[in-house]
This record gives C-alpha cells, structure tokens and sequence, in this order.
C-alpha cells in the first residue's frame, strides 16, 4: 500500500518557485530519506506535506485520502506527525508533563484541565515507556530547559511518537548534534516499528545511506534523484551538486 502519495506539487512565493513539479511516492513501512544542499526545497515540501503551507499546484494523497486542503490538525488526525529543523518545545514543562501534553493532544479529548487520576496513571506509565524507547529514561521530572540539545532532539522525537503516527515526518534530526548524540538518534531510528513509514530529511550522507530503504535527492526545488544507495553514489549529477561543480 502506498502511505503517501505526492503528484506534480509545486510551490510559488511571489515570484519565487521552491517546489516545481514534485512527485514522490512512498510505500508503508518505507524509510525515505531527503537528501540535498540548503535551499534545495527539502523543508518547503515537508511543510506542504504536514499542512503548515499550501502547495499553489498538484495534490497529496495519505494513505489513500487526499488531503491537499486539509488542516494541519485534520491531517494529524489521519496518521501524520512531524519534528521541525529547529527544537520546538516548551523549555519551562518537565519532560513528564510535555510527553503527556502529546498524548492527550492526540487522544482527541480537547484541551481539559482536569483528567482523571487513573487515566492520569496509566497516561504515566505509556510516557515513562516512551522515554524509555526513546533513550530519555530517568529524564521524567526534568524542566526540558536542562535537557542538553541532543536529549531535546530525542524528546521531540518522542512527542512525534505519543500519537501513534503512520508516517512520521522527521526534519533534520541529528543536525547540530555530536557524533554520539547522531549514533544514539540513529540507533533511536533504527528501533521504530517498522509498520510505521517514515520520511527523513537529512544532510549528512552516511546517516542516509545507513538508515534508508531508498532515497530522493533534492535540488533547487526538484527531485534530480532516486532509488537506491547504489544508484544515488553513481549518480554524476549527485556528486556534481555535493562536490559544488554544478
């Protein structure tokens, strides 16, 4: 089954092109890496994918349901969760109360001041776990203020994962990070369920190599690449671009 499809999206700011003609299909339970210089349109899609921006051409399909119009929150409703390029939490919440502030995001109750204390229990213990999973353990009473910056990469991550996601959308998770926080994002990605599809953006080559079922390769809003990590290292056009003779 396909778990998303994207047809011939484009995106215009003004008179500034960042997407032109863009199609890519990704099969559930695929790992789909980004890969491409800054600039090369890699963020622009994702937004158009998660619904922060609308596409001014084509459509996207998840998992069979068009949802080109959709609102941000509709679209998380049907399967789809995201981390940004840049951390996006609430520094002053402990680490607790962020990862139960996603669950209950996504159990569609609302907002509620008040839970009740043996869903609050048992919320607990699914976020202990999840930290757990996500290599957090101990970190629960924590302000996410102390957390070092690789430990906020970990918990955005595990903020993606309190709702459950079918596909999970993950910008740049290791940017910015040391080659053992990459190793413990890496290993962190290894260890998904592999029912769950993932699309990755990432800079670094070798991440990619290691972590994808096959690869697409961006450049100034185009899809210039793909397949698989034989064909994009024999790719001239790929070398050119990141060795800057293009």
């Amino acid at each position: 089954m396909t778990a998303l499809a994207i047809e011939n999206v484009s995106k215009n700011f003004g008179g500034v092109s960042a997407l032109t003609d863009v199609s890519l299909e990704v099969g559930e339970g695929e790992r789909r890496i980004l890969l491409g210089p800054n600039g090369a349109g890699k963020t622009t899609l994702f937004h158009t994918i998660a619904g922060a921006i609308m596409p001014s051409a084509g459509c996207i399909n998840l998992f069979g349901c068009d949802i080109t119009r959709l609102r941000p929150d509709r679209r998380a409703r049907l399967g789809l969760a995201r981390t940004f390029q840049i951390t996006n939490l609430f520094p002053r919440l402990t680490v607790l109360d962020s990862i139960l502030l996603a669950q209950h995001g996504a159990s569609g109750q609302g907002m509620q001041l008040f839970w009740p204390l043996s869903t609050s229990r048992s919320q607990c213990d699914k976020a202990e776990e999840l930290l757990d999973q996500c290599g957090l353990a101990g970190t629960a009473p924590r302000l996410v203020r102390t957390l070092s910056y690789g430990e906020q990469r970990q918990l955005e991550i595990a903020l993606a994962l309190a709702g459950k996601p079918r596909l999970l959308l993950l910008d740049e998770p290791t940017a910015g990070l040391s080659p053992a926080e990459t190793r413990r994002v890496v290993a962190l990605v290894h260890a998904l369920r592999r029912d769950m599809t993932i699309v990755m953006i990432e800079h670094d080559m070798d991440v990619a190599f290691e972590l994808a079922d096959r690869i697409a390769v961006m450049h100034q809003g185009r899809i210039i690449a793909e397949g698989n990590e034989a064909k994009i290292r024999d790719s001239k056009q790929v070398a050119d671009i990141y060795l800057g003779t293009e």
